[in-house]
């Protein structure tokens, strides 16, 4: 199956959900408190919050991996794309890509075979056969982020994707992840802990409160893309969306 060939996209509901976690000494500590959100189908919310505020917890419970105490989520199938690329060392970027198609019950020549013109529109051509330790930071982000797209899946949960790239590449996989999701479109829920990354990609950006997190700020970017750094707007809404933060501007 092609990823353009997915299931329908029903977008994400998250409706008063709420996840507590059992500390040290039993202690009961609230994740996540009254979360609320809309995400209509094909939209990219960011999401950004003080550490410890639940954003991880919140993917998770997207993609089904944690059940919440109380609320609903009502979601689309979601993949979720980790902080850690996750790359097996052992294997090649294309059989690396491939894991998803494998899974699904394709054989080796066929998943192959449908993922080799991925990677070339993915910048990576003539990198197929290298070891993910042959592959630059960003090079291995582009097969994960491959990888997930190629579940077929509508909705992708990426957790910092990028957090442990430099400045400079960084900044071209934000520029690259918008393009791919023009050519790919998704329902796409971003946590960064970079304010302006959350408004480089997203068509929102969702601030949340610390421990436990909630919603307290939910932003519109009516910005038409490439966007650039220095532009007035984008620069006005990082202001918000760090006021929001309380965090001088």
């Amino acid at each position: 199956m092609e990823p353009s060939e997915r299931v329908t996209d029903p977008g994400i509901e998250v409706a008063g959900v709420t996840r507590n976690f059992t500390a040290q000494r039993g202690r009961v500590v609230e994740a996540l408190g009254g979360v609320s959100f809309r995400v209509p189908a094909g939209q990219i919310v960011s999401i950004v919050g003080p550490s410890g505020c639940g954003k991880t917890t919140l993917l998770e419970l997207i993609c089904g991996l944690q059940r919440p105490d109380a609320g609903v989520i009502r979601s689309g199938p979601a993949a979720l794309m980790p902080q850690r690329d996750l790359l097996l060392p052992w294997l090649s970027a294309l059989d690396n890509a491939t894991l998803a198609l494998r899974v699904r019950g394709a054989g080796r020549q066929q998943a192959r075979a449908q993922a080799q013109p991925w990677l070339e529109r993915f910048g990576l051509a003539g990198f197929e056969q290298a070891r993910p330790a042959e592959l630059s930071g960003g090079m291995r982000q582009r097969v994960s982020f491959l990888r997930s797209l190629l579940t077929g899946k509508p909705v992708l949960a990426l957790d910092e994707p990028f957090a442990a790239l430099d400045a400079i590449t960084r900044a071209e996989m934000q520029a690259w992840l918008a393009h791919a999701l023009e050519a790919e479109p998704r329902t796409v829920v971003l946590v960064t802990h970079d304010v302006e990354e959350a408004v480089m990609i997203g068509d929102r950006v969702l601030v949340m409160s610390p421990r436990p997190g909630r919603i307290v700020a939910d932003l519109e970017v009516p910005l038409p893309r490439p966007r650039h750094r220095t532009d007035p707007a984008v620069v006005a809404l990082r202001g918000r969306a760090l006021r929001s933060l309380g965090v001088e501007a």
